[in-house]
């Protein structure tokens, strides 16, 4: 009997019909490929419901693709030619405009498309990404269980935990507090405002009314079944409420075929297999890259992260996400650099000693699952909040800002070089990812919720 027959055995022969649901962004599509192969592998049918850029990679992976057709395609490298308002936006508008025109605005054509795909492809759950907001139309108006898959920090608010957007680690005395809860009003009634509005305008043309209470980004942990929130808990902040929906899984990588590396956009990495063809012969060990969706301006975080280590007694890989890769081997010509494309992040994660990035999650998530200490410097999409989760845990520097100096930055690397305490708490953290496999974890999470009865 093979693995899948086994497996399939074990949840007593039942196939799941499973319709994965995601924005066309790297950071919200990887991370659930490993989950999906895990389910269609134990015998369930699985589809996808996402951008047409992933159709090739989809059609790779033998699962059955459902493109896009109401709904715009939101890509990371196509959102300043959609809105080119957007380039000029900082702070606090910008991240009001992504939640109105890239989230929000989406959310009734999501719903038709996703309503016709039904039609085509019956389902029983929808593994649906967080940002996508559809989740109380589905689970209301067609009665079918529901996951939310949060690639991200948990968004759901708690009196505990500070305002979304800031950066802002738990109040540590009454003027702290007082301050976070100002920011928490600007957050939900004047930067989350106009998505909110949009969000119940679309739901009143479906009459469905959307309570007054929470936020916007409560919605989809209250309308799921179940929520398969990626991280743990100790990357988190305390709670005062426990939300017993919310099921933690570590560090979910993009799926991996036998033998293939993977790189920090979920393509194939450059070099195979061990050590990827680095030299071994420095005393230490330092990765630095600057995400897939934010690294077209390379003077934010990898060119004076490359001024601050280049002269460092270690070596130093610089992983571009494609962008500048060979100008920036033209400049750097020490013989410690090393730049590519994209490297595998999940080998070379093994031999690092520091992590210097401007904190996407899932790069956060896997330098931590691997025990390495990091260096973050970065504010937008949702950074701030993220890094400020790395300091609060103590397995990171925070340098709080969108540029860094490459005096900060080469201060902050020598510092945690220097203080074992870093990579001593980073590898207890790795110690918590390490207590369960992850793609294991959320495919059980799925399983439940689509064998569970519906409306």
């Amino acid at each position: 009997m093979s693995t899948a027959e086994l497996e399939h055995s074990r949840f007593g022969g039942t196939t799941v019909k499973i319709l994965f649901a995601s924005q066309a962004i790297d950071g919200h599509f990887n991370p659930m490929t490993g989950v999906a192969m895990r389910l269609k592998d134990r015998g369930h049918e699985v589809a996808w419901y996402t951008g047409p850029v992933y159709a090739d990679r989809l059609a790779g992976l033998g699962i059955q693709h459902f493109p896009f057709r109401r709904a715009i395609e939101h890509r990371a490298d196509n959102l300043n030619e959609l809105y080119p308002e957007r380039a000029k936006l900082k702070g606090p508008r910008a991240i009001g405009f992504d939640g109105e025109k890239i989230f929000a605005s989406n959310v009734s054509h999501f719903f038709e498309d996703i309503r016709e795909v039904a039609q085509q492809n019956p389902f029983d759950v929808l593994v649906a990404d967080s940002s996508m907001f559809i989740h109380r139309l589905v689970s209301h108006l067609m009665g079918k269980s529901v996951v939310n898959f949060v690639a991200i920090p948990n968004m759901e608010s708690d009196p505990q935990v500070p305002p979304l957007f800031f950066g802002f680690r738990p109040p540590r005395n009454p003027a702290e507090k007082a301050v976070q809860g100002l920011a928490g009003l600007l957050s939900d009634k004047v930067i989350l405002r106009p998505a909110s509005q949009s969000y119940r305008r679309q739901h009143a043309a479906y009459g469905q009314p959307v309570p007054r209470e929470g936020r916007l980004t409560d919605e989809p942990y209250r309308c799921s079944d179940a929520i398969i929130q990626t991280g743990t808990e100790s990357l988190d902040f305390p709670r005062r409420r426990v939300n017993a929906k919310v099921h933690y899984v570590g560090a979910l990588l993009p799926y991996r075929s036998p033998g293939q590396a993977t790189g920090g956009s979920g393509e194939a990495a450059s070099g195979s297999g061990g050590d990827g063809g680095f030299p071994r012969s420095y005393p230490a060990t330092l990765v630095v890259t600057q995400g897939t969706v934010d690294n077209l301006d390379q003077d934010k975080l990898i060119v004076p992260s490359l001024e601050a280590v280049k002269d460092m007694d270690a070596l130093v890989i610089v992983a571009t996400g494609g962008h500048g890769t060979e100008a920036l081997k033209a400049r750097y010509t020490q013989p410690n650099v090393v730049v590519r494309d994209y490297v595998d992040f999940a080998e070379v994660f093994d031999f690092t000693d520091v992590f210097i990035t401007n904190g996407g999650f899932g790069g956060v998530q896997l330098s931590l699952s691997k025990g390495v200490p990091l260096v973050v410097s970065g504010i937008n999409e949702g950074k701030s909040d993220v890094n400020a989760r790395v300091e609060h845990a103590g397995v990171g520097i925070n340098l709080r800002t969108e540029s860094p100096k490459p005096a900060d930055i080469a201060g902050a690397v020598r510092k945690v070089l220097a203080d074992p305490g870093w990579k001593s708490r980073a590898r207890t953290m790795r110690e918590q990812f390490d207590r369960e496999d992850p793609a294991e974890a959320a495919a059980a999470v799925v399983e439940a919720a689509g064998t569970r009865p519906t409306a």
